[in-house]
């Protein structure tokens, strides 16, 4: 035990770098899925089959995307993304490279879930919202996000907790955190105690979050 705790220590600097770099990886990425992936999915919504705006081409568009992207495997997009994230961010090694590839599977995946969430708001919020003269965006903030809040925010966290995931495969490809931490000092030098440590970390990462998203998301629902 002393020992472990001696190594921790010796590479606690490394550590923290580490850490910080998976906060901004995971934190670019829900940036993303909220600035973009929320009204993607709202789009999606609207323009569906039967809906208030049903508009068939845009769908098909918008659907066929996010199937897409959700369907690459993840380290394959990575490397499929790669002159992409060299013209965005002008390399494709490193935390910030990390992001994009983060950042456009996070605008997919929770996109989807939003979309889900939506759906499951009672046809008669549109009806009512409709009857009474509400705008485009007076439906979607006044009455569809209200009523769909505690879905999007499990959604969400859902959706952080595969951010860490996909954030530690990104050391595979030199992009920094805690999963290029666990690589380089846990598994090439053969530290035991190091790469259980990564692991306990990312565990109370994860379920810090599912807790947290949880206990608001039952707070904010009204039904």
């Amino acid at each position: 035990m002393n020992d472990m705790l001696n190594i921790i220590a010796q590479y606690q600097s490394e550590i923290w770098k580490a850490i910080g770099e998976t906060f901004i990886m995971v934190g670019i990425s829900i940036a993303a899925a909220v600035l973009l992936g929320l009204p993607v999915g709202t789009i999606l919504y609207l323009c569906g089959k039967g809906q208030k705006y049903e508009n068939r081409l845009l769908f098909t568009i918008l659907n066929s995307l996010v199937n897409v992207i959700r369907s690459f495997p993840f380290l394959l997009l990575v490397v499929f993304m790669i002159p992409f994230t060299r013209l965005v961010v002008g390399t494709a090694l490193g935390t910030m490279a990390a992001t994009v590839p983060l950042s456009v599977v996070a605008i997919a995946y929770y996109s989807r879930l939003v979309e889900q969430s939506l759906l499951e708001v009672p046809k008669g919020v549109i009806e009512a919202a409709t009857s009474m003269g509400a705008s485009t965006l007076q439906l979607i903030f006044k009455f569809l996000y209200v009523e769909a809040r505690s879905g999007l925010v499990l959604g969400l966290t859902t959706s952080t907790i595969s951010f860490i995931s996909y954030s530690t495969v990104m050391g595979i490809v030199g992009g920094g955190g805690v999963g290029d931490f666990a690589i380089r000092y846990g598994y090439q030098r053969f530290e035991t105690g190091l790469m259980a440590f990564t692991i306990v970390v990312m565990i109370i990462f994860v379920q810090t979050i599912q807790f947290t998203g949880s206990t608001i998301s039952r707070r904010i629902d009204k039904r």
